[in-house]
């Protein structure tokens, strides 16, 4: 009997050092991104494995501001027009291919306090939901919303902060609340937004 508890005692010894030594490491990757709004030539990696980027395979320039979704990584980069920002937030995405649209759009609208209306199709799936939702804590856009040029789809804040790294919208892109209040501060009507 001695001799199992002192396999047990072992055992928890490993897994509490493994822990603790993962934790560590993990640690310095994800302050490097956090705080070095720079892109240099090597790729860096967090503990989500979000990795910095650079603009110039995505758009010929940064003009009016760039925003690149990445939804395989659920990673949303801006660049400011000047380069002089950079920013890397993770996100949600849409649920199934069918509700994902990809290509090349821009901000068309910026609204603070944004009110919410499902789409036809949400309707038809979900007939028991609300037809509209006003500004508050319990509204699905979140805080912020920036509309985009293609009808019905937006990046915006979310209330419910498990979406994020998820598959969990109907087709919207979906960030922290504080989040998406900075960049809503950063972007205007007319920022390039592309999804991959």
């Amino acid at each position: 009997m001695p001799e199992q508890k002192k396999k047990f005692v072992n055992r928890r010894n490993f897994i509490g050092t493994s822990v603790a030594l993962a934790g560590s490491l993990a640690l310095p990757a994800y302050a490097q991104i956090a705080v070095e709004p720079e892109i240099d030539d090597t790729v860096r990696h967090n503990i989500s494995s979000f990795r910095s980027l650079d603009w110039r395979p995505y758009f010929s320039d940064t003009r009016n501001g760039a925003i690149l979704v990445d939804t395989q990584s659920r990673a949303l980069h801006f660049w400011s027009e000047d380069l002089s920002v950079y920013k890397l937030y993770p996100t949600s995405v849409p649920q199934s291919d069918d509700l994902t649209r990809l290509g090349r759009t821009s901000i068309i609208r910026k609204v603070d306090g944004p009110s919410w209306s499902p789409t036809p199709n949400m309707l038809k799936r979900n007939p028991e939901w609300p037809r509209y939702i006003g500004p508050g804590p319990d509204n699905p856009l979140g805080t912020h919303a920036l509309y985009l040029s293609w009808q019905y789809y937006r990046i915006h804040g979310t209330q419910d902060t498990r979406k994020i790294g998820r598959k969990s919208s109907n087709g919207c892109i979906g960030l922290y609340n504080e989040n998406i209040e900075t960049l809503f501060g950063l972007t205007k009507n007319g920022t390039q937004v592309l999804l991959i």
